[in-house]
Order: C-alpha cells, then structure tokens, then sequence
C-alpha cells in the first residue's frame, strides 16, 4: 500500500457538508481506504479575496492506485460535486488536491509531487499536521519547520 495526501476545500453552497460529503467519496475509491482525516477548518480565501470563506480539511488514504490514476479519481469526484474551473483561486464547490504519495517526487504537466504550494498555505499545513505531525515533505524538509511561516494566514479549527 502507498500512502496518499489529500487536501480538501469548498466555499459554495454548504461546503461543510460538500467536504464531509468528499471524505464518503474518497472512502469509496477502488483499491484505497481513508486511514484518517483531519478536523474542518475555516479559512480565508487565498487569491481572489472577494469570495467567501473556505472549510477545509486533508485525508490520508493508503492506495494502491497510481499516482495519475488517483488524480483521475479525484478529478471524477469534483466533477460529480459540480466543480467548474473558471479561474485559479476561484470559487468552488470542491477541490481536491493530491498532495503528497509516498516519497515521490513527480513534475508532470498535470501533476506535481510534492504539490508545489503546500509548505506556503495554513489551510494546507495545519489539517496535515494534525493527521501527520512528523511529516517530512521532499526537498522542503519538517512540515513542523513551516507552520511559523503561515501563522499569520487566518485559520480557525471547527
């Protein structure tokens, strides 16, 4: 089994029950399992500033689905939660975003591993820390390391 990270996020319509609804929809992918999830957070958008807030959370799943292959997946789930790509940043109803496999490192046009921005977002950090604490992400060291870096981003645990 390989151990894969999952961010979670939504901000339209009731994205609480859309992030708890995702946890169920990532519990039913084939040849994987959902070892843990964090608590929801809410968290300020990042980018396009004139949207609502973000609930957000991050799954831990042992798969034996390909990296690629989970990324289809999870792409399918959005897209059965109505997810509509406009603009980056913007609004959605979900938002899956493949974060860590294992200790892969992987630069392909549609997927990067590890994903290029986590060490950079509270809303990514704090639900990961809570699931992993020693977690060490490649080429970026402690994910412990990182946490005073975003202490500022606004974040609260619900």
């Amino acid at each position: 089994m390989n151990t894969a990270y999952v961010a979670l996020g939504a901000n339209l319509g009731d994205p609480t029950a859309a992030v708890l609804a995702a946890f169920a929809a990532l519990a039913n992918l084939p040849e994987s399992r959902v070892a843990r999830c964090s608590s929801l957070y809410r968290t300020a958008p990042v980018g396009i500033l004139s949207q609502p807030d973000f609930v957000n959370a991050v799954a831990v799943l042992e798969t034996t689905l390909p990296p690629e292959s989970l990324l289809d997946a999870l792409l399918d789930i959005e897209a059965r939660f109505g997810r509509i790509r406009r603009e980056r940043n913007g609004p959605r109803t979900l938002d899956l975003d493949l974060l860590l496999y294992d200790d892969i490192e992987l630069d392909l046009p549609r997927l990067t591993l590890p994903h290029p921005r986590l060490h950079l977002r509270a809303f990514v950090l704090l639900p990961l820390a809570e699931v992993a604490p020693d977690l060490a992400i490649a080429r970026r060291g402690s994910l412990a390391a990182w946490l005073p870096a975003v202490a500022n981003q606004g974040i609260v645990r619900l």
